[in-house]
This record gives C-alpha cells, sequence and structure tokens, in this order.
C-alpha cells in the first residue's frame, strides 16, 4: 500500500458484518414495528423446539391420552399467560428481550474494531510518512 487507505477483506466483513448486526438488531428490538420482535421472538421459539431428540413409546390407550392432556394443559397455560400479559401491561411486552441484549453487545464490539482498525492504520500511514517511506497522497 504507497499512501493509499485500500480497503482490505477484513474491514469490508467488518463493514457488513456491522451493517447485518445493526439491521438485525433494529427489526428484534422492534423500533420499526413490534410485529418484527413477535417475529423474532416466535422464530426463536420454533428453532428451540425443533431442534431436539425424540424418544418415544410404543402407543397404547393411556399414553396417547396423557399426551393429549398434557398438550391440552400446555395450551391452556401458553393462553393464561398471554392474557395475563396483555392485561397486566395494555398489550406492550415488559422488559429486555435477551436476544436484543446479545446482539446490542455484538454491534458495539464490532464498532469497537472498526474504530480501532481505523486507527491503527492511521498510525502506520503516518509512521510510514514520517519516515519518508510514502509520500502523502
Amino acid at each position: 500500500m504507497t499512501g493509499t487507505l485500500a480497503f482490505s477483506t477484513y474491514q469490508s466483513l467488518l463493514r457488513i458484518a456491522l451493517c447485518v448486526c445493526a439491521l438485525v438488531l433494529v427489526f428484534d428490538s422492534g423500533l420499526i414495528s413490534k410485529a418484527t420482535t413477535e417475529l423474532s421472538s416466535s422464530a426463536q421459539n420454533y428453532i428451540a423446539t425443533a431442534v431436539g431428540v425424540k424418544v418415544g413409546v410404543a402407543p397404547n390407550d393411556v399414553n396417547v391420552l396423557t399426551t393429549r392432556i398434557t398438550e391440552l394443559e400446555q395450551e391452556l397455560a401458553t393462553k393464561e399467560r398471554e392474557i395475563s400479559v396483555k392485561i397486566g401491561d395494555g398489550g406492550a411486552v415488559s422488559g429486555i428481550d435477551m436476544s436484543t441484549f446479545v446482539l446490542s453487545i455484538i454491534l458495539f464490539i464490532l464498532l469497537v474494531l472498526i474504530v480501532l482498525n481505523y486507527a491503527l492504520d492511521y498510525l502506520r500511514i503516518r509512521n510510514e510518512i514520517l519516515e519518508g517511506k510514502t509520500l502523502p497522497v
């Protein structure tokens, strides 16, 4: 590099990762629409429940009835939780979402890496100019 700031692959990847994390954070936090927060939460729950190991027992009348009762109890508990959240908060979900918090930390780390990268490039080029290795552009 002779006096110009040519963008390396590392810098390009850092900028792309920063933009992707920022966009995901904006949609996950619900700044644009509350529907994006609900979509993100439901997608995370779906992925969490889809990944797993399934072990079963040969079906009989007792197992089938017990399974159905358990499913109905879970549906009832979910509906009660949704109703209590809507009544208690006036329809808004309170508290900070863990995924939003993690994405914020990742976004901050990427921002620090980009600033550090440009600062170190500036210092390196300044030292080269002062030593007379390259000419300023």
